[in-house]
């Protein structure tokens, strides 16, 4: 059974704890699908992950829809969300509804994601009966303007400050609201704040949910992790032990072994 928005809500009111993971293809998608992830993004990041960009305010909307294609027609019962790109929507009300309608129809997201204190869009895609899940503290988009990997509300004001815009955003319909690199406490007063689910990613542990990048907890990416991106598996270096020993083997002549080779067999006419 596919898992739905209100489903997430109902979570929320019993206490349910869930977990959000990040896809950007086929495979991996249906990995997560199969393992009973309940909720996949096919965020942004997948330009920093999957297209070596070193933000992910180059993503567009037409790379936004591919993937969320991908990652829709593998999951039979992950609810899937799809990423709104910088510029997709910071134009105007019009602009974010189109982008979002696509992201469903065209990618078959079943929600959208946006960032940034955008009570007017969140209202006019709600309306569209489109789900759609707001993104506040730490917002990648605005790196700019944030910085990166800053930690964010760190003073009493701009906490009171985040919970106005949770509240806002809520208020306007969003279904869900990411909270990304804020301190414990701030997303505990979110958390409580709100009678939608809050989805945390470096917000402590009293968020509804947690977001996490795979291929940061896979040990795929290269370079420094954030700190809440905890480590549960080396993949890279096992990719990388794998392709070792086939170059090694193909060098030495040990594969193709016999088994892994076909006989020609003569039939007689």
């Amino acid at each position: 059974m596919r898992v739905t928005m209100p489903a997430l809500k109902e979570y929320k009111r019993t206490g349910r704890r869930f977990t959000m993971m990040t896809a950007y293809d086929h495979q991996t998608a249906q990995i997560l699908d199969e393992a009973g992830v309940p909720v996949l993004l096919v965020g942004d990041t997948l330009g920093i992950f999957f297209e070596g960009m070193p933000t992910t305010v180059g993503v567009s909307m037409d790379t936004m829809v591919h993937h969320c294609r991908a990652v829709s027609t593998a999951a039979k019962s992950a609810l899937v969300v799809g990423d709104l790109p910088f510029g997709s929507y910071q134009e105007s009300v019009r602009q974010a509804v189109g982008n979002a309608v696509r992201l469903v129809q065209q990618g078959g997201a079943q929600a959208v994601k946006l960032e940034g204190p955008r009570p007017e869009e969140v209202a006019a895609i709600a309306g569209a009966g489109i789900p759609v899940i707001g993104h506040l503290g730490l917002t990648p988009q605005s790196v700019h303007v944030q910085g990166r990997s800053r930690v964010q509300a760190r003073t009493a004001t701009a906490v009171e400050r985040l919970v106005d815009d949770a509240r806002a955003l809520a208020k306007a319909g969003a279904s869900a609201l990411v909270l990304e690199a804020v301190p414990t406490e701030a997303g505990r007063l979110v958390t409580e704040a709100l009678e939608v689910p809050t989805i945390g990613i470096g917000a402590g542990p009293h968020c509804d949910a947690q977001v996490l990048v795979t291929t940061e907890i896979l040990g795929l990416s290269a370079g420094p992790r954030p700190r809440f991106a905890k480590l549960y598996a080396d993949l890279r270096g096992e990719i990388s032990d794998v392709a070792r020993t086939v170059v090694a083997e193909v060098e030495t002549g040990r594969y193709p072994a016999p088994e892994h080779s076909y006989d020609w067999d003569i039939v007689a006419s």
